[in-house]
């Protein structure tokens, strides 16, 4: 059976429909209240035994900040129904799942549970500060409070569920050890929980690990298994370890007792929101698998349903949405790892149930908003959160900016913290642009003596304010058309476009590519590299590694003291500081040398020049030529 969907009514009204193969959806006509999606190429994924729908997250696609459907009207699918881990037990087998758990149908037996969850895990656990963010709030013109569970003592709200499941185990179950598969955030939970009762854990980790989840894993004393290269083989592992030697295997998400623990976030911020109760409009959580945003979602919309329950996803894990708006839960073929602590192929279960009867929707973000996010807590709270923790913050940014809603009181849930300092470079490299500070774009330029002091001409006269350059790169080639990518900083009073088009009028082929996410990552590295010379090493080639202040037309003054040399290296990137340094590369035949000396000095206070030499040239060589 094949799927042709054509249109998504709005999210109350979704027509029942039974999938084989999966969905793909792009944006055709779109408003406030409706959602216009077609299948654009024929559909090649199928089910297997009839209990998954696999997609590519690339085929379900929304505007960045538009609330996607939910599919209400779907009857539930058999492959959608609860179940513990392994379970075999005849009672558990019927359309209702779970038997242990069968309160999750009372009325109020997500209320109630939470409620009493509470007595557990502030063990543990601690309430967690609800702080607004000025900055943010005046920027985007509504009042925005931010949910630290970062500031767990693992750096993240997942202690909350492990340690309400595991305290309900009988001590003979705590003492044969719990075993779960992770990748971070759930592994330190349960270790910490373990811990804390006093009872062995093992932690199967996937081999691709982050080192820094890895060693806090260990310092919290759990037994450390790494099986298998993704987090599905050491969830596989795991479940047949936990089955094989009598043991529970404490999920991360798809369970009720963890779904009870994670509510308790829900539970207080409304306690926090009290003098802003009439006000609160929307509260914006990160999706993974799933369980934090059930939680949160049972217990808001028993206590106060008219607010709204905004799921976040990025572009390249968005199995919640693809899910909701399919009324069945789909498995992506792969997912995008820049947000770790979310990327998963499949949402659990019971999470879905929960947020397919509550939830108002999810909104997509790409990696380069939520860089930004990141940035913008850094700079307003002085707190480095991981992509996933950033994640709830990049959402609300986008929906608001989109529906333009004002005066209103927005809750984004911070989950996690665990940030390595390797990460750090990606994510800055990508903040501003996400941010729309910066604008990345790419030019054709002659191989010509004073080609690029004549781009910067052409550049600097585009209409608006002075342009302040980022980012140049530049190597020169043995062809007739070489490439500079750069970037410059932008505000509303700069319009792109326009020059985009003046580069263009004027011979250099110029394309803007901010929201290409490859070039962010990847194609950025590409440009200024080797040399691609005909013969050899470039004649009369000196290379300079220049201090150049960070002011307006610095690199305009620079340019000036090449006069007709030929420029063959442009290396910079604008570093934040009140200076930054940059490779200078040109051909400078001996007998210029001194008038070249004689410019840079008329340069004055800021630039200074170090010709490279010795192993640093050699390096230099080896690299670029």
């Amino acid at each position: 059976m094949q799927a042709h969907l054509n249109r998504f009514p709005h999210a109350s009204s979704l027509p029942q429909r039974a999938f084989a193969t999966s969905l793909s959806a792009n944006i055709s006509t779109v408003s406030r209240h409706q959602v216009v999606a077609y299948v654009a190429q024929p559909l090649t994924s199928t089910l297997v035994d009839d209990s998954q729908v696999f997609m590519k997250p690339s085929e379900f696609v929304l505007p960045q900040g538009m609330l996607s459907p939910v599919n209400k009207e779907a009857a539930e699918h058999p492959a959608d129904i609860f179940r513990c881990s392994g379970c075999k037990l005849p009672e558990c087998q019927g359309p209702t799942g779970c038997a242990r758990t069968s309160w999750r149908f009372e009325p109020g037996g997500y209320l109630k549970q939470i409620l009493i969850a509470k007595h557990r895990v502030y063990d543990l656990a601690h309430e967690s500060p609800l702080e607004e963010a000025h900055g943010l709030s005046e920027q985007l013109g509504n009042r925005i409070l931010l949910k630290r569970e970062d500031q767990q003592p693992v750096f993240s709200f997942k202690v909350r569920g492990a340690f309400n499941r595991m305290s309900q185990l009988t001590p003979e179950q705590l003492a044969k050890g719990v075993i779960c598969a992770s990748a971070g955030n759930h592994a330190q939970g349960v270790a910490l929980a373990a811990k804390k009762l006093g009872y062995p854990a093992t932690i199967v980790m996937p081999t691709t690990a982050q080192e820094i989840k890895l060693k806090a894993v260990q310092r919290l004393g759990a037994e450390i298994e790494q099986v298998g290269e993704t987090l599905a083989e050491s969830t596989v592992y795991a479940q047949a370890k936990a089955e094989r030697e009598g043991r529970v295997f404490v999920p991360p998400f798809d369970d009720a007792d963890i779904i009870a623990g994670q509510g308790t976030v829900g539970d207080e911020l409304l306690s926090q929101c009290q003098e802003d109760w009439k006000n609160l409009y929307a509260i914006f959580v990160p999706i993974g698998g799933g369980g934090l945003i059930a939680g949160i979602t049972a217990y808001i919309k028993a206590i106060k349903p008219d607010v709204k329950i905004i799921g976040v996803e990025p572009y390249g894990a968005n199995s919640m949405a693809a899910s909701l708006a399919l009324g069945r839960r789909v498995t992506l073929t792969k997912v995008d790892t820049f947000a770790d602590g979310v990327a998963l192929k499949r949402v659990g279960a019971e999470p879905f149930r929960i947020c397919k009867a509550g939830l108002d929707g999810c909104v997509l973000v790409s990696n380069a908003s939520i860089a930004a996010a990141i940035g913008d807590l850094c700079n307003e709270k002085r707190s480095i959160l991981e992509p996933a923790g950033a994640l709830a913050l990049a959402g609300a940014k986008a929906y608001l900016q989109r529906y333009n809603i004002r005066n209103k009181t927005v809750v984004c849930v911070l989950t996690g913290a665990n940030m390595s300092i390797q990460r750090l470079a990606m994510v800055s490299e990508m903040a501003d642009l996400g941010a729309r500070r910066e604008a990345m774009l790419i030019s054709g330029m002659p191989e010509t003596p004073g080609s690029i002091r004549r781009w910067v001409e052409v550049v600097q006269s585009a209409p608006g304010p002075d342009l302040l350059f980022t980012e140049l790169k530049y190597r020169c080639s043995s062809g007739d058309d070489n490439k500079m990518l750069w970037s410059v900083a932008i505000d509303p009073e700069v319009n792109v476009g326009t020059i985009v088009e003046l580069l263009n009028h004027n011979g250099f082929n110029t394309m803007d590519i901010s929201e290409v996410e490859v070039a962010q990552a990847h194609l950025r590295s590409f440009v200024g590299g080797r040399a691609r010379a005909v013969v050899g090493d470039i004649a009369d080639e000196v290379v300079y590694q220049v201090e150049i202040p960070e002011r307006l037309h610095n690199i305009r003054d620079l340019l000036e003291a090449q006069g007709a040399l030929n420029i063959t290296l442009f290396h910079y990137r604008r570093s934040g500081g009140s200076s930054s340094q940059l490779l200078f590369g040109l051909q400078l035949p001996e007998k210029h040398q001194a008038a070249f000396d004689a410019s840079v000095a008329k340069l004055g206070k800021g630039f200074s020049f170090s010709k490279l030499k010795g192993k640093e040239l050699d390096a230099f060589r080896m690299l670029s030529v």
